[in-house]
């Protein structure tokens, strides 16, 4: 009995020294990290002149000729705030988020070690929201970047950027690679394939940096899950892989603009009732739905219905994983393309070309999910003369509304205008999909519609 007592106190000792060993190591690996990468952080702060027009207060609840539409324009300074990180010392090159310096008229650029530089837009991708700033000067510290493709789920990372104030700049939090290849989650942009998190991620840590434990860059830090209105930490947040930003990053730099290779299909993801209708073997892969007349997939073969399972030797999960294949590919490569039609497995050769500079889609619904089932656009100038409005109006003008859809079964009609998604007002087809976004877990949420002069309220079920 002595013996057995003796043997458990040794194993208890030994656990609790291997425990000690064990937290000593993970806290001296990321004091090291820290100290390699806090440098090469910096904290961003843009200023743009945003012009409003006053609006009476009840002027919603009378018709527009009771107060006039001679209303006075007001300007203001709209300040934002972002991180960023040097990613080329010598050039002071500086990556980070579009949304951070969208639009601005000034930007700064705050190091660790206070120094304060104005910053220039070297370029900009809206599509993917990253955007590349240079400053001038010298004894900068870049960060070595990482191939974000051999991260593992459940791998340690560390977030570090400014979240809420630049007071709080270089803020570092910790947590694990929870998941990757995540899309459909912003909204906002067109291709996504994140890092899940649940490192802290909060307002103000847009653009900052995600690292391994040996210190390279694997992310840059982009947006959070709520399940609310509140924008704080839920721990999900997510990052851009580093390899998908570097690729954009070196387009900007050296051509200012993306080059993106296109293939020229519709094309959805496959569910259970596409898969026992087309006799697949599972949900892997990406349904077309439309082949775009002249274009590379038309020229190789492509029809409706086929499923897309391999590009280039990668099996694909889904069509947000086939977009961003496609796209991360040089133009003018010929790429074999394994797909399955009516049960029969078939290899294609397709010569990519460069996506056209005109809005084609490549691989979306003509109605996302962000949508709620309709299409938006901004409401210009042309659009107000198109649908008989007034020149002053503002908000979202609603082109298409998908039968049975949740937008539908609400009432939203094609012509109508998107004023305001909940307690956040609308100005453009942009802030219209980050506003849904925001939504997602919520029940329903509450839509301002303008419609035939006239203001109503329409609530749309979520789920």
């Amino acid at each position: 009995m002595k013996k057995t007592i003796s043997v458990l106190f040794m194993t208890l000792v030994f656990a609790v020294n291997l425990s000690a060993q064990s937290a000593k190591y993970f806290s001296d690996t990321f004091a090291d990290v820290v100290k390699k990468v806090n440098p090469a952080v910096v904290t961003i702060t843009s200023e743009r002149v945003v012009t409003d027009q006053w609006r009476h207060p009840f002027e919603e609840f009378f018709d527009n000729d009771y107060f006039g539409n001679n209303s006075p324009e007001r300007e203001r300074r709209s300040r934002a705030l972002g991180s960023g990180v040097i990613v080329d010392a010598k050039n002071g090159y500086i990556l980070t988020n579009n949304h951070v310096v969208e639009d601005a008229d000034e930007i700064s650029i705050y190091l660790i070690d206070e120094r304060e530089f104005k910053a220039e837009v070297v370029g900009a991708d809206p599509k993917s929201d990253i955007a590349v700033l240079k400053i001038s000067t010298d004894n900068l510290t870049a960060v070595r970047l990482g191939d974000s493709d051999k991260l593992d789920v459940g791998e340690w990372v560390l977030a570090i950027g400014s979240p809420f104030s630049s007071n709080l700049s270089h803020t570092v939090t910790a947590g694990i690679v929870s998941a990757k290849g995540r899309s459909s989650v912003i909204g906002s942009v067109d291709y996504e394939d994140f890092i899940q998190t649940d490192a802290a991620i909060n307002p103000g840590n847009s653009g900052g940096a995600l690292v391994n434990l040996d210190g390279e860059l694997v992310g840059i830090n982009t947006a959070i899950a709520t399940g609310g209105f509140m924008r704080s930490s839920a721990g999900v947040g997510f990052a851009i892989p580093t390899n998908l930003a570097k690729t954009i990053m070196n387009d900007l730099i050296a051509e200012g603009r993306v080059i993106r290779a296109w293939l020229g299909v519709f094309i959805q993801d496959v569910n259970d009732g596409i898969a026992k209708a087309l006799d697949l073997p599972d949900r892997k892969g990406a349904v077309v739905t439309e082949v775009v007349e002249g274009s590379p997939a038309d020229k190789a073969g492509f029809k409706i219905e086929d499923v897309v399972v391999t590009f280039g030797g990668t099996k694909i999960r889904d069509s947000s994983h086939l977009k961003n294949l496609v796209s991360s590919t040089r133009p003018e490569t010929r790429q074999e393309v394994k797909i399955i039609r009516r049960g029969r497995s078939r290899t294609l050769k397709v010569d990519l070309a460069e996506l056209p500079q005109e809005d084609v889609i490549f691989a979306s619904n003509r109605t996302p999910s962000y949508s709620l089932g309709m299409r938006v656009e901004d409401l210009d100038a042309s659009m107000a003369r198109r649908f008989r409005l007034e020149d002053t109006e503002s908000g979202v003008i609603v082109m298409e509304v998908s039968p049975s859809s949740a937008a539908a079964k609400a009432g939203v009609q094609p012509g109508d205008v998107i004023k305001r998604v909940g307690d956040t007002e609308i100005d453009s087809a942009r802030e219209f999909r980050t506003a849904i976004s925001r939504v997602n877990g919520e029940d329903s949420v509450l839509l301002l519609i303008r419609r035939r002069g006239g203001s109503i309220f329409l609530p749309v079920e979520l789920n």
